[in-house]
């Protein structure tokens, strides 16, 4: 009764109400648009594609991520990964460029400029992975000649070429135009809604299956008990804050601070265990191309260390893929979090703001402190998330779970839809408690809607 309660509440906010419908319609465009296919290839005849989708694996993977348009060969095959990637190469470039930098210390007109500078490299991304994948439909996706009913020559290229790159930007603009005026991060949603597309189909296609050997029923219970308790360690992982206790001085009636702090507010500083989010998977997938790829190159192509290089970093539920890929999120998530969480900024701006960590001097000593204990937390929360991440390969080796459900029991996609979810009903709980409740430590009652 308490949650009917709850989504009356949330419609009897106008502006609440019109986001979500407003967020739902812009959803439901981009679905439509994954399900059209490039002009010029036979819809009937991508079977093989999507047979290599199916079957889990990295395209599986690409798959997820592009809610099957990769598998459709849709104007939207590129998906939103373009301009995903265009953002970390521009994150990553702001610890490097004076230029970038300065513009990140600009506020919202500097913010405006780095979007703007990701857009056009986004359409860069674009222009070197859209030929790459029409050429891939062929050799690597077994679609025969026949599919293309144009041919595969200038015109077909150029022609797709710019449906993919458009398609792509389309789906920045949806992104943008869901997170201005509708509810929650819009490229995130995007990305989610795209993996939870493809989650019915694999789920069948383990139930079937199962249903095809003995104790079926009793082995789909097992896996979504597994499921849902991935789930509720994904949802720690993502909520999990370490609190550093900081004290401020009271002011005195000349302006200045007293020395003595009695009566001064405390508060806490929340440092995450997960500082860093999916970003070290997501690097970690890209470095994990490229050992199948040196192995399958011209030199090593033939060779021992070749063959094995391919064999075991082309199965992504193999033990030395997983092995290493563990160790580069590890290492990753040390990385992205050094240089996401500024310690000196928020030591500085505490200093600046009369608080102090008890104990610690500020300045420089309450720096080596905070970096201190972010080196501390993010060692189990960086072996965490490996673990997370490679879970759907004992699913798949231990329990038999199909390859395309198995993705769903950890990675990327796991953590993008529990970090997506959260995110989301956070910002619907703020809506609600400045619109209907007092507050979360009131009676919560209601109050009269505001329109």
């Amino acid at each position: 009764m308490k949650f009917i309660e709850t989504i009356k509440n949330v419609w009897k906010i106008e502006e609440l109400r019109n986001r979500i419908i407003f967020t739902l319609g812009l959803l439901l465009v981009y679905r439509f648009g994954a399900q059209v296919v490039l002009p010029g290839i036979d819809a009937s005849q991508l079977a093989s594609l999507q047979g290599k989708a199916d079957g889990g694996g990295i395209f599986g993977l690409l798959n997820a991520f592009t809610g099957g348009a990769f598998a459709n060969a849709s104007v939207f095959a590129l998906g939103i990964m373009p301009y995903i990637s265009a953002s970390i190469v521009v994150q990553l470039m702001g610890i490097a460029i004076p230029y970038l930098q300065k513009l990140q210390k600009e506020g919202a007109s500097g913010q405006k400029k780095i979007t703007q500078i990701t857009r056009w490299l986004t359409i860069g991304i674009c222009l070197v992975q859209a030929p790459g994948y029409l050429a891939s439909l062929g050799p690597m996706f077994g679609i025969p000649d026949s599919a293309f009913l144009l041919g595969q020559g200038g015109v077909f290229y150029f022609s797709s070429i710019v449906i993919l790159v458009t398609g792509c930007i389309f789906a920045m603009w949806l992104g943008e135009k869901i997170t201005d005026k509708g509810i929650g991060n819009g490229i995130s949603l995007l990305i989610m809604v795209g993996i939870i597309a493809t989650l019915p189909k694999s789920f069948l296609q383990n139930m079937s299956a199962r249903f095809t050997t003995g104790n079926g029923a009793m082995m789909i219970l097992f896996e979504i008990l597994i499921w849902f308790a991935i789930i509720a360690g994904s949802i720690l992982l993502v909520m999990a804050v370490r609190k550093i206790a900081v004290q401020y001085a009271r002011r005195s009636a000349t302006g200045g601070y007293e020395k003595n702090v009695f009566g001064g507010a405390r508060q806490f500083i929340p440092l995450k265990l997960n500082a860093s989010g999916v970003m070290p998977i997501i690097f970690a997938q890209a470095i994990m191309f490229v050992p199948g790829l040196i192995g399958g190159s011209s030199l090593l192509k033939e060779t021992t260390t070749g063959q094995w290089m391919v064999a075991n970093f082309s199965d992504m539920f193999g033990l030395w893929y997983n092995v290493v890929f563990a160790l580069l999120i590890i290492i990753f998530t040390y990385f992205y979090t050094a240089i996401t969480v500024p310690t000196n900024k928020m030591a500085d701006d505490l200093k600046r703001s009369g608080g102090f960590i008890p104990g610690i001097r500020p300045g420089s000593e309450t720096s080596e402190y905070l970096d201190k204990i972010m080196s501390q937390i993010t060692l189990p929360g960086s072996i965490f998330l490996a673990l997370i991440a490679i879970f759907p390969a004992f699913v798949f080796k231990l329990m038999g779970v199909q390859s395309g459900w198995a993705l769903f029991f950890g990675g990327t996609s796991l953590l993008i839809m529990v970090g997506v979810a959260i995110d989301t009903m956070q910002q619907v709980n703020s809506y609600l408690l400045n619109r209907h409740y007092d507050g979360l430590m009131k009676t919560g009652k209601n109050r009269k809607a505001v329109a």
